[in-house]
């Protein structure tokens, strides 16, 4: 092994956070890579083809990015949550020009994937360093309404910190974007889904009218593998909201486009599936549910 701890197809580092982290290659597909931070993969890069995405809720928000305005337009984006900068590469490839920000609190964890996976700077994609919650009051004022896209993707090992599941939150956030800009939110919760259906009207609540506390179902919908948006296992379950609402001939497209087995709620369906479902704020703001053992463990395969 050397120094920088590379390995033939392998660096692994100590970050100043205390975690490890470990970039590997994919062994079935050479030139694709998986970041894992404490034995939990965070991100999987195709860096031959950026488009190409293999965790199944980021390929669901890669299909609603692919909703917005007209194909391969270029969008304003900000990203809560780094990673390997999955989402950002794959925006970069399909909407040329776009205008990204990504905000990270672990600096040597993007020097790590700088260093290993490196973008391009035509990529349009500027890093910021910091915690989510605290660097939306410091991005540009000219973001305020503008932005086309919001992904929400924070974890601290396996689970989402409290600080950013409350409305207060969510309102703080949703403010970055247009009129018909879309927010996605990358949601682990397993059986009954106590947290994801609480996140989902937390959300619905942040995009409600100023003058309104109820939740508006109609700017939501939830999507996910379908026995995981039964409560039937542990997984992701990506929400999509906008201001103007998401338009409904979105969701039999979504639906199509899998991957399967797929299911995709909005309207009555998600209003019936948050029945009962509290909005969290952040005096009861709690971090997402430990996964099982072994839920999100990486295998070296996928």
């Amino acid at each position: 092994m050397r120094e920088d701890g590379r390995m033939g197809e392998q660096v692994s580092r100590k970050l100043g956070s205390g975690s490890n982290a470990e970039i590997r290659e994919d062994r079935w597909r050479p030139g694709t890579f998986a970041l894992v931070v404490d034995g939990t993969p965070q991100s999987h890069v195709d860096l031959g083809d950026p488009t190409e995405l293999s965790f199944e809720y980021v390929r669901r928000m890669g299909h609603v990015i692919d909703q917005l305005l007209t194909p391969r337009a270029s969008i304003t984006a900000v990203h809560l949550g780094a990673g390997a900068l999955t989402i950002p590469r794959y925006v970069a490839h399909t909407r040329p020009g776009s205008r990204q920000q990504v905000i990270e609190l672990d600096r040597d964890l993007v020097d790590l994937v700088r260093e290993v996976l490196p973008w391009s700077k035509l990529d349009g994609i500027r890093v910021r360093y910091g915690d989510a919650r605290e660097m939306l009051g410091k991005l540009p004022d000219a973001l305020l309404g503008s932005c086309d896209l919001l992904v929400i993707d924070v974890f601290s090992g396996a689970r989402i910190p409290a600080h950013v599941t409350s409305v207060e939150f969510y309102r703080e956030a949703v403010r970055l974007l247009a009129p018909n800009g879309v927010v996605l939110v990358n949601v682990a919760d397993g059986p009954p889904l106590r947290f994801a259906r609480a996140q989902a009207a937390t959300l619905a609540a942040a995009l409600s009218p100023a003058a309104s506390s109820a939740p508006n179902p109609a700017s939501v919908i939830a999507l996910a593998e379908t026995q995981v948006l039964k409560g039937r296992r542990f997984g992701n379950v990506v929400l999509a909201g906008s201001p103007g609402g998401i338009p409904a001939a979105w969701l039999p497209r979504l639906l199509s486009n899998g991957p399967h087995p797929a299911a995709v709620l909005g309207g009555n369906e998600l209003a019936t599936w948050t029945t009962g479902a509290l909005v969290t704020t952040d005096a009861d703001a709690t971090a997402s549910p430990e996964p099982g053992r072994g839920v999100f463990q990486f295998g070296g395969g996928s």
